[in-house]
């Protein structure tokens, strides 16, 4: 199976889910720390010409890949994909489940404020704790989405390509 996290930036939200999802941070950890958020593989670490990037971050315990995706503001990039496997699926005898989440719905807005300071206008000592403090604010939401996407993933289903908008998450 393939996990595959996306939203506009692919550096803050996705980057946490992938890491929750590896164990890299865990729940028990209530509110996680600067240290452990700044500390996080690719967070706040990617730029522009990452977009569109599909980016390894490492298989989980059941040795299940995790990809995260920027796609920018582009509706097109996840529907383009999906045909792209499908269409690669159906030609090759490629059977792997795929699935894409989507971790837009758990931004906070001072996530939002913080990644243009930091990564659109390259002032970090304003977007830095912006980010810091956005990030906690949805740990908990990030962390659910992570477990429903999951828990989709383990889930019978005829279809091999699964899209998850996750608007469930929504604050």
């Amino acid at each position: 199976m393939i996990y595959i996290y996306n939203d506009y930036g692919g550096t803050h939200t996705t980057a946490l889910a992938a890491a929750y999802h590896l164990k890299e941070i865990t729940q028990s950890e209530k509110k996680l720390t600067k240290e452990q958020i700044l500390n996080v593989n690719y967070f706040n670490k990617l730029t522009k010409k990452d977009a569109g990037r599909i980016i390894f971050h490492g298989s989980d315990e059941d040795g299940d890949s995790v990809y995260t995706i920027g796609r920018k503001s582009s509706k097109l990039v996840v529907p383009a994909m999906k045909d792209l496997i499908l269409l690669i699926q159906n030609k090759h005898q490629f059977n792997e489940k795929i699935i894409f989440s989507n971790t837009s719905p758990t931004v906070p807005m001072v996530m939002s404020i913080g990644g243009f300071f930091s990564r659109g206008l390259k002032i970090d000592f304003i977007g830095v704790p912006l980010l810091v403090l956005g990030a906690q604010q949805c740990c908990d939401n990030i962390f659910r989405l992570v477990e429903n996407t999951k828990q989709m993933g383990h889930t019978p289903s005829e279809e091999r390509v699964i899209v998850l908008e996750n608007t469930a998450y929504k604050d």
